[in-house]
């Protein structure tokens, strides 16, 4: 059995996905922090003991993302937006656009019926419309990251974040939280924003039906509920968004032979 390996080494996170040439075989995502050399291999080591198998034993490995250029286990880098495309259309062959946000850039990518990049856009200059711009204001208001998705789920009540800028944006919800405007409304302005703030970018990328939403900011359901309001089409998620890139940089491995 063949296997490869992607690992995608972000700026703020990094995944490693094992694939058989037909499904993932074990996957795994650690916070990149300030040795991300040494947390991808320490990651791409404790994926494949899950999965019992010995480095020899994967053909070839593929990095991408920011930190793909450095690290050493890597038989070849590639871009993340080949990776992103082809991790996508494995798992929704229909789709035509992915709104991919991680935790400090934010792309759009457009594709053609064979799964081929047209076009795309990306944010890497501004915290507004990323993941960090949402943790940001996770930890102005106290609620941490992985329940704000929890924290607006009865309600659609929303205020209008209007700056762009997220340095400004945060002087902004300080202001609401002092006037008393409730969190949750908070909240789904700032959703209401990075979803604004992304699909803005579309220009030349157009969003076309099926919409695929990736990147670890694709696991908040509040996020999701605003794109897919602004988008104004139905948006997937795939189960494990997070590590599309991760999933096309292995099937990058698995089609070089």
């Amino acid at each position: 059995m063949k296997l490869t390996c992607g690992v995608d080494i972000g700026a703020r996170s990094i995944e490693v996905v094992l694939f058989d040439g037909a499904q993932i075989l074990e996957w795994g995502v650690a916070d990149t922090g300030s040795r991300p050399t040494e947390a991808a291999e320490s990651l791409f080591g404790r994926v494949l003991a899950q999965a019992e198998v010995r480095p020899e034993d994967v053909s070839c490995v593929t990095a991408t993302g920011y930190g793909r250029n450095y690290f050493r286990r890597a038989d070849k880098a590639v871009s993340e937006i080949l990776c992103h495309a082809r991790g996508v259309w494995f798992l929704f062959p229909q789709a035509r656009s992915i709104i991919d946000i991680g935790g400090q850039d934010s792309k759009l990518i457009e594709l053609d019926e064979n799964g081929r990049t047209v076009d795309f856009a990306m944010n890497d200059r501004c915290a507004a419309g990323t993941g960090r711009f949402i943790e940001l204001t996770g930890q102005i208001v106290g609620i941490p990251i992985d329940r704000m998705g929890e924290a607006v789920e009865s309600t659609e009540s929303s205020v209008e974040i209007s700056s762009m800028c997220a340095v400004f944006a945060e002087s902004e919800i300080v202001g609401l939280l002092q006037s008393g405007t409730p969190i949750p409304s908070i909240l789904n302005g700032v959703f209401r924003a990075v979803a604004r703030r992304t699909t803005s970018m579309a220009g030349r990328a157009k969003l076309r039906s099926e919409v695929v939403f990736t990147g670890g900011v694709a696991l908040n359901r509040g996020v999701v509920r605003a794109m897919q309001n602004e988008v104004g089409l139905p948006v997937l998620v795939p189960p494990n968004p997070q590590i599309t890139g991760a999933l096309g940089a292995a099937l990058t491995g698995f089609a070089a032979g």
